[in-house]
């Protein structure tokens, strides 16, 4: 595996939540000790995450049960660029196709499933079918905007990957011609918004994710540095064929301190 030869510390810390501090309903070993550890030694850090299935507060309550010392304040999701995104760009009817537990992050915009100003795609499990999908692409047809909170392809489950919302998405880009707006990882606007409040440049900022392209890629693209970990969605077959190279990589979360210190894993 190629690795880049690069500094080790870090002015501030993004750290990727699901594969990286957990999978499933367990922490993963040592994640809670590197955690106070990161604390002690008061980082700048910010745990980012494309889940679409709950906000931010309802994830960090998660977390802590886990055993987790995470704030909600700390956590920048995709829920939470999307509502940044729709802020922004001005649409006043949208369609949300996501899971009840964030509608109400939503509760401010005007529902339409027939003419929206936008469709907006989370995780909706095993709801998506033939018709549903229909229904969007018509939808896109007559204008919508469609916007993602993530793209994707897999997710990691305490019973192996699962297929991820990054299929319907490019289904219906293919069938539209269109692009999505994508305001999750690996968008290099989402990794500066989460950082936005730490005082140093993105190059000093380093990601810590268990996906090559869409954390660690995403990462670079937006001038961080981009630290794999080989747990959760890693695999070393999909990081043979990607076209990132990680800036460094360690077994688990639990090796962070430790790398950060100079103890550089390849």
């Amino acid at each position: 595996m190629k690795v880049k030869s690069t500094p080790n510390s870090a002015s501030g810390l993004l750290l990727d939540i699901d594969g990286v501090l957990h999978v499933g309903d367990q922490a993963l070993p040592g994640a809670a000790e590197t955690l106070e550890a990161l604390g002690e030694a008061e980082i700048p850090l910010r745990f980012i995450t494309n889940t679409s299935t709950r906000t931010p507060e309802a994830l960090g309550g998660k977390l802590r049960d886990m055993g987790l010392p995470v704030a909600d304040a700390a956590i920048f999701s995709a829920v939470s660029a999307a509502r940044r995104h729709l802020e922004r760009s001005g649409a006043r009817r949208i369609w949300p196709v996501v899971g009840d537990g964030i509608r109400p992050v939503f509760a401010d915009w005007a529902i339409d499933t027939a003419t929206p100003d936008c469709v907006l795609i989370g995780d909706i499990g095993p709801s998506w079918d033939h018709k549903l999908l229909e229904r969007i692409f018509a939808a896109l047809m007559q204008g919508a905007e469609l916007v993602a909170l993530h793209r994707n392809r897999f997710w990691q489950t305490g019973n192996g990957l699962r297929l991820d919302i990054g299929a319907y998405v490019a289904a219906l880009e293919a069938t539209t011609g269109r692009a999505a707006t994508v305001v999750g990882k690996p968008d290099a606007a989402f990794f500066n918004l989460a950082a936005g409040d730490f005082d140093c440049p993105p190059s000093e900022v380093v990601v810590v994710g268990d996906d090559v392209d869409s954390d660690i890629g995403g990462a670079q693209a937006a001038g961080m540095r981009g630290l794999l970990v080989q747990t959760g969605k890693y695999r070393a077959d999909f990081v043979a064929r990607s076209e990132t190279t990680p800036d460094g990589v360690i077994a688990s979360i639990a090796e962070l301190p430790g790398w950060l210190s100079g103890a550089s894993v390849t």
